[in-house]
């Protein structure tokens, strides 16, 4: 794992981004970086997804990006030789735990069951994506890890939105959760980056209530 900082500790919610047009992607980035949302995770959902991310490196170096939907070690390299800085992924198998370590960049291995956090823990990795966290137990589940578990921190992410996020944030096992929210199809259609930055912000205070 490298020495940089964690994901979990940018800000209380890590956006999960897909972008379809790699033009929407440095001024998206800045819009979430002017409402207090440092960390971005540009999921691998679209064939310009790489594009995206080389963009915002190259043009937002107040940016803190990620590749998201890592599901491949050839995946997580191509995402590090564009720039990410961390990378995510939503489910983990050995080899592709291997092609994550690899790379050297901090990453979250997703994980959703009690045996899978163990595995994460057998590596070292302490840190990890809960995925999907409603379908999965959500703040129970999670809840449930931190006496038997207490090394392991999480980003829960997968039906999250600004209702329960409060309750997961006030475990202590969480760092960070991973939400869409502040990025409305509409608002996206239209450009409308000053709403994604007004969203954004009141995303970030959540670390406040």
């Amino acid at each position: 794992m490298s020495s940089s900082p964690s994901p979990l500790d940018h800000a209380p919610v890590l956006p999960v981004v897909v972008v379809d047009d790699p033009a929407d992607a440095v001024p998206l980035a800045r819009a979430l970086v002017a409402g207090g949302l440092p960390a971005v995770e540009v999921t691998l959902r679209t064939d310009t997804a790489l594009e995206s991310i080389r963009a915002i490196t190259a043009e937002v170096p107040e940016a803190v990006v990620g590749a998201g939907t890592v599901c491949t070690p050839e995946q997580a390299r191509e995402a590090a030789e564009a720039g990410a800085t961390f990378l995510v992924s939503p489910g983990c198998t050995t080899r592709l735990a291997d092609g994550l370590a690899e790379t050297g960049l901090p990453y979250l291995p997703g994980t959703s069951t009690v045996s899978e956090v163990l595995a994460m823990l057998e590596r070292g990795v302490t840190e990890m994506k809960f995925f999907p966290a409603a379908a999965s137990g959500g703040v129970d589940f999670l809840k449930s890890l931190l006496s038997p578990l207490p090394r392991a921190r999480f980003c829960p992410t997968g039906g999250i939105d600004p209702t329960v996020a409060p309750d997961y944030l006030a475990l202590p096992n969480v760092g960070c959760v991973g939400g869409t929210w502040m990025l409305p199809a509409d608002a996206l259609a239209a450009k409308d980056w000053a709403r994604v930055t007004r969203l954004a912000g009141t995303a970030a205070a959540l670390r406040d209530h």
